[in-house]
């Protein structure tokens, strides 16, 4: 029987040697190289950077606009929440008193009726005043149970509200969910513009910002169609004209998301807060605010109307006249005047 022996490793000659290493250091190269050429990132243009950041300012607003919805939902929940909680604590503190007010007539009761009614009768020493005792204490067994009927009634009563507030709890904790995840949209998208602007050169990053940070107001005094002063707006009512002059006090505020002033917003804030200055409520959303009153064509445009843009109508304006609005544009720029043809007219509300 033949003896299996495990074969004998052969050693590399110096040559052979040579050339493996040679090949090991050129693949590990080619490798690297590789490696390089899949996470380099093409060096953009600033006109794509511009478009890029543009890009991102959208989606960060709309984001933003799903923040400000989900907000001012968790804000009415929590409110709600903390009305069923008073509500419930003073329900509670009713049944309390009632059930003890329902105990000390049960236990007198229970005192009283260890004897037979028929030998208290026969001992009683005034027996008219016994007959007398016996027909109040019938009238109480009816006060009695009217009051276990009302104790059994707030408890009832307890239990719904403590239903109902469970119910506000859950609702609650899913729209701080939501707020949460908008919030991580809408900061993420506002770090990747930040990171593409610091890319470029100081004074490529000026050219590129420098059509937002610019005022329209400042770049079109030429322009005598341009109304640079709210008196100088014909507005259709002393509520529109509110709207409009709080719009004008704010130009130059900082857009900051989430935002509804006094001193910075974001553009539906600058929108609720303008007319909630007028003695009007408005929604907080775009998504809202185009239903919060009467449309109107852009033909039909007077100032103090709400004008809305992009297909998913996240961003809005506050129309005063010559085709102009007031608006919080975006992060890289205030408060300011701008043509309503900036950017893809969606459509116009005009509050009542």
């Amino acid at each position: 029987m033949a003896a299996h022996r495990k074969p004998r490793q052969r050693s590399l000659s110096g040559n052979t040697a040579r050339t493996a290493a040679t090949l090991a250091l050129a693949g590990a190269a080619t490798a690297t190289a590789f490696e390089g050429t899949g996470i380099a990132e093409p060096q953009l243009t600033p006109a794509q950077v511009k478009a890029k950041v543009d890009q991102l300012y959208q989606e960060a607003e709309t984001a933003t606009q799903k923040y400000d919805g989900a907000k001012d939902k968790a804000d009415t929940a929590q409110r709600r929440l903390k009305s069923l909680q008073d509500e419930t604590a003073r329900a509670q503190a009713k049944f309390n008193s009632a059930r003890d007010a329902l105990g000390s007539l049960a236990a007198a009761q229970y005192r009283d009726g260890g004897i037979d009614p028929a030998w208290q009768l026969a001992l009683s020493s005034d027996p008219d005043q016994y007959l007398d005792d016996a027909a109040f204490a019938e009238r109480a067994g009816d006060r009695q149970a009217g009051a276990v009927a009302r104790v059994r009634g707030q408890l009832r009563e307890i239990e719904q509200l403590r239903g109902a507030a469970h119910l506000e709890l859950a609702s609650l904790r899913s729209r701080q969910a939501e707020l949460k995840l908008q919030k991580t949209a809408v900061t993420g998208k506002l770090a990747e513009a930040r990171r593409l602007l610091s890319q470029l050169s100081p004074g490529q990053r000026a050219a590129v910002t420098a059509d937002d940070a610019t005022p329209r107001a400042s770049r079109s005094v030429s322009d005598a169609r341009v109304p640079l002063a709210a008196d100088s707006v014909a507005a259709p009512d002393s509520r529109a004209a509110a709207a409009v002059a709080y719009a004008y006090s704010k130009l130059g505020s900082p857009y900051v998301w989430g935002a509804t002033g006094p001193d910075a917003f974001d553009c539906s804030g600058l929108a609720q807060a303008a007319y909630r200055s007028a003695g009007v409520s408005i929604p907080r959303t775009t998504y809202a605010q185009i239903n919060a009153g009467q449309r109107v064509s852009r033909s039909q445009l007077q100032p103090g109307d709400l004008v809305f843009f992009y297909s998913g109508i996240s961003h809005v304006g506050i129309y005063i006249g010559n085709g102009q609005m007031i608006h919080a544009p975006n992060p890289s720029a205030p408060v300011r005047i701008a043509p309503i043809d900036e950017m893809p007219f969606a459509g116009a509300t005009r509050v009542v």
